[in-house]
């Protein structure tokens, strides 16, 4: 078809134009630049057309959907998506006082405890974070003494993991533990003479660990990570603790220094969290830390909570931690604690 000709063809949507009627008048290469700027005008109109037909279509489903609305959010989310937290604070608290001339022996005493515990989790398709904080600290004061500490822990860690098929998934994680504030171990010389030695405090120690691994999650309540090549630091911050700690070993720190690091065969770690009976949950973390330097002297530390719930503010916590670790202690070692207080969970 020639130029001519296609003018002749879009001549009926041209009607009042200024195009003469005598086609033949036109050079050709006017009639080509006519015929290039027709059909760029027209694909720009259909452009701008698609991109307002869009516009007004979400800006209508916007006004049909009111996606601030709890329930209308929540049947357009997907259901891979989700975001949970639970947050728990409480107190405890034991008293005992005697009089002057009670003739049955006893000490007056006065201990409190407190716990701050948080968990946040977010999945968003293959992606989830995971943070969790615990938090115990908690003194007894007994008369003629000083105050001493009975609970004192500081747990924080962080996970990223993305799943590979429904019960694996890949992560990395970074995980902090330690206490707020000095321990001493007290000993009595003779029958009256009373010595205290520092054994910790704030970041002595402590322990940085930073793994990447593969997670084996068959349930939603329990998960176990592989780790192979965790990285693990162990901070002692005071230097002149050492020389009250079990034989001078100052938590595998050498002496003098201030950080220790240790390179991981492999780090094994279970965590479990469910609701065993109505109101009666049980909790527990388990750890293994096996270094390539000595690979059959793991470290074990297994964390355990059982929590009953006696009324929406009341309830009653048994604890224990059980440790193995041979730069702190040739022996096992063992915490136990039985608690009944305050207690608010939102």
């Amino acid at each position: 078809m020639s130029w001519v000709k296609r003018v002749k063809f879009i001549s009926p949507f041209l009607k009042g134009s200024a195009v003469p009627s005598d086609y033949s008048m036109i050079p050709l290469t006017t009639l080509k630049k006519l015929s290039i700027f027709f059909a760029w005008s027209v694909f720009l109109q259909f452009c701008l057309g698609i991109n307002s037909v869009f516009a007004q279509t979400g800006y209508d489903f916007q006004k049909l959907v009111d996606l601030s609305n709890k329930i209308n959010a929540n049947r357009l989310k997907i259901s891979q998506d989700t975001a949970w937290h639970k947050i728990q604070f409480g107190a405890n608290f034991n008293q005992g006082s005697f009089s002057s001339n009670w003739t049955g022996g006893g000490v007056t005493s006065v201990g409190i405890g407190t716990f701050v515990n948080a968990l946040f989790e977010r999945k968003h398709g293959k992606n989830a974070w995971r943070t969790d904080f615990q938090s115990q600290f908690g003194f007894v004061k007994n008369q003629g003494q000083e105050s001493r500490k009975n609970m004192d822990r500081v747990f924080l860690d962080f996970k990223y993991s993305r799943t590979l098929n429904p019960k694996w998934e890949v992560f990395a994680n970074v995980n902090f533990q330690s206490q707020f504030a000095p321990g001493y171990d007290y000993k009595t010389i003779g029958d009256s003479i009373n010595i205290k030695k520092r054994v910790s405090n704030l970041l002595s120690p402590a322990y940085f660990t930073q793994s990447i691994g593969l997670e084996y999650k068959p349930v939603p309540y329990f998960f176990l990570d592989f780790a192979p090549g965790a990285f693990r630091q162990t901070v002692v911050a005071d230097r002149g603790l050492y020389v009250n700690t079990p034989d001078q070993k100052n938590y595998g720190v050498p002496i003098g220094h201030r950080i220790r690091y240790e390179l991981a065969l492999m780090q094994i770690v279970a965590n479990y969290n469910k609701e065993i009976f109505k109101q009666v949950n049980l909790k527990f973390r388990y750890q293994l830390y096996s270094t390539i330097m000595d690979p059959f002297n793991a470290d074990h530390r297994l964390d355990a909570a059982l929590t009953a719930k006696v009324n929406k503010f009341i309830n009653v916590n048994l604890s224990s931690i059980v440790v193995y670790d041979d730069d702190q202690s040739g022996d096992i070692q063992f915490a136990q604690g039985l608690n009944i207080g305050f207690q608010y969970s939102f």
